[in-house]
């Protein structure tokens, strides 16, 4: 069944689906209390009733695919770690959360830290692991500290450590804390940062399922892929499959930002529309439109106010041109300059290549200075065939998508807005500088007043 069947007829009160999110309002809805008053920890005594591979065919019959960006099929990631190769495995997960405009995994953590960890100990079980490791971002102190006392209060209570709830099964569980490096979040150069070394991506093959942390056998994992599998076990894979669509199913975090009435997270079903979202949402600011938007963060291809339809899934934000990832919806009215919006993505991607491959550290370097002159006035209509070109060395031929990541916005923004690039060279300037444009200056001071208010 495709999702828009499963989502026709719904009002947009009934589209959320409240499972990870459904009682971040309460009051300390980060303890270990409260997460047992709403089922926490019977997804895990169900697990540890199981055989590890059962739990892993459990979690692919369910469909669960990553929530990190690529949406791999959690289940198949698992399977791939060899048994019987007298070697310690590790389950690695990735909270180091840094792409602009991404902006879930931190709320998580904060709001309902103990469904990671549940979801932690189901995976290691599965996966035969006995150590544990959560990577997170660094400067995001309190949240690392409120996830300290979650796994302090699963020690205590018998879901960490020695004997997990009478099963024989151990498990210690590491948080540690990155320096703050966009890098990191690739998952080799993650494992490199853990091990102390410089955070840069590895050759591939072999790949961490073979020779991953300390060169053992490692899944690495997102925290909402993670968080996500407690549910599953306990309520079931027919319960997952139900929501979303028949290759993406379940539930997910859309994160919706930008020139938006009420951003915020919101929990639904892959394969809602953006147009269903910005209902929910209270649509765009008073008196504005949808000029373009981000279905995944910065570094997925951006798209128009033409694909409000478009089904947030894999497949459907695929056939589109563009990529899913983390749900990181940014959105941006008419009065925002593509041009400068590119720019200030591009220099953050220069700013945060670990400058291990040429293709990437050289060009990224080049895409800022063409699109600092573009920007400025100082282009000339050569420089965007310069950038198609640049954008075209670095795609798919760094060692990582960090150089991807940094040309899909470039390719994007001058397939569906090379015109406004031609008004910054032709015109000497940006067409959306108030010191240029009267009727923009206007516009911004009825988009600013009252930019709370519902349409």
């Amino acid at each position: 069944m495709t999702a828009d069947v499963l989502l026709e007829g719904m009002g947009p009160e009934k589209l959320l689906t409240p499972v990870l999110t459904a009682f971040w309002d309460e009051p300390q809805s980060w303890t270990l209390e409260t997460y047992r008053r709403h089922d926490g920890y019977q997804g895990l005594r169900k697990a540890l009733q199981m055989p590890p591979d059962d739990v892993i065919a459990l979690v692919k019959e369910a469909g669960l695919r990553g929530r990190g960006g690529a949406g791999f099929p959690t289940g198949m990631k698992w399977e791939f770690i060899p048994q019987g190769d007298g070697k310690p495995h590790y389950l690695v997960v990735n909270a180091d959360e840094s792409e602009p405009g991404t902006c879930k995994d931190i709320p998580l953590l904060f709001a309902n830290p103990h469904a990671l960890i549940e979801g932690i100990v189901i995976a290691c079980h599965a996966i035969r692991s006995n150590h544990a490791f959560i990577y997170l971002r660094g400067e995001v102190v309190p949240v690392l500290r409120r996830l300290h006392h979650a796994v302090a209060e699963a020690y205590e209570a018998g879901y960490l450590g020695k004997d997990i709830q009478g099963s024989g099964f151990d498990l210690e569980l590491t948080v540690h804390a990155g320096a703050g490096a966009y890098i990191c979040g690739e998952e080799t150069a993650l494992l490199d940062s853990l091990e102390g070394r410089r955070g840069q991506p590895r050759l591939r093959p072999p790949f961490p399922a073979v020779a991953g942390l300390y060169a053992c056998p490692t899944v690495v994992n997102n925290v909402e892929s993670i968080a996500s599998v407690p549910a599953i076990l306990h309520k079931g894979k027919d319960w997952f499959r139900s929501m979303g669509s028949e290759k993406s199913p379940g539930f997910t975090l859309y994160s919706l930002s930008g020139h938006v009435a009420r951003p915020g997270q919101y929990e639904a079903p892959l394969g809602i529309t953006l147009r269903q979202l910005l209902d929910l949402s209270g649509g765009m600011r008073p008196g504005h439109r949808l000029k373009f938007w981000t279905p995944g963060g910065s570094s997925t291809p951006l798209l128009t106010d033409e694909h409000l339809d478009v089904p947030l899934d894999y497949e459907g934000v695929g056939a589109e041109g563009s990529m899913l990832g983390t749900k990181a919806l940014q959105c941006f009215d008419e009065t925002t300059c593509v041009v400068r919006a590119v720019t200030r993505w591009t220099e953050f991607y220069a700013h945060e290549s670990c400058g291990k491959c040429t293709p990437c550290r050289e060009g990224t370097y080049w895409l800022v200075q063409l699109l600092r002159d573009i920007e400025a006035g100082k282009g000339a209509m050569s420089d965007l065939d310069k950038l198609t070109d640049i954008a075209d060395n670095i795609n798919g031929k760094s060692f990582c998508a960090l150089g991807d990541g940094a040309a899909s916005p470039v390719f994007s923004s001058l397939t569906y807005f090379r015109d406004e690039y031609e008004q910054h060279i032709t015109g000497q300037g940006c067409p959306f500088d108030p010191a240029k444009s009267t009727a923009w200056a206007d516009d911004h001071k009825t988009a600013t007043k009252g930019v709370l208010a519902s349409p």
